[in-house]
């Protein structure tokens, strides 16, 4: 049996749909959520969803991923410029990693251009809105079929 991809979401984007809707666009996280969840059962995925505006819980949740999860999609939000604490702990992931942003950061101020997490990640998704988490749900069954057909082989 599988196990679930993980899909974390980091500081702020509990207010998704309230805060800066013209970045971020009105739909709740509660629905971006619901998103995913459909798109993962069409592709015969499970996940589990999660968000903090903790580095520490976030960090928890990447470790319990190392033998609990298939993969990890993460919008680390504001985290990605700063944390190179999340960068060590994705290092330690050996299944696919997809980092996810709502908004294109290398449009936007000159500080979100960097990303620690793009070192750990397998794939980047960004500028795309929240319609950015299905496409990294399809992404991570497309990886994860993948690496199954490459070790079968």
């Amino acid at each position: 049996m599988s196990k679930p991809i993980l899909i974390l979401n980091g500081p702020n984007l509990n207010l998704l749909g309230t805060r800066e809707p013209h970045i971020y666009g009105a739909t709740t996280l509660a629905e971006v959520e619901a998103m995913c969840r459909c798109r993962a059962e069409k592709r015969g995925l499970t996940i589990a969803f999660h968000q903090s505006n903790s580095e520490a819980t976030i960090i928890d949740w990447i470790h319990g991923a190392i033998n609990g999860a298939d993969g990890i999609i993460i919008n680390p939000a504001a985290f990605t410029h700063t944390s190179i604490a999340l960068l060590d702990a994705l290092k330690m992931i050996e299944h696919p990693i997809i980092e996810l942003h709502i908004s294109n950061p290398h449009k936007r101020e000159q500080f979100r251009h960097h990303s620690y997490v793009t070192q750990a990640a397998t794939a980047l998704i960004c500028g795309l809105g929240v319609n950015g988490y299905p496409l990294a749900v399809d992404a991570m069954a497309d990886l994860l079929e993948a690496g199954k057909a490459a070790q079968n082989s």
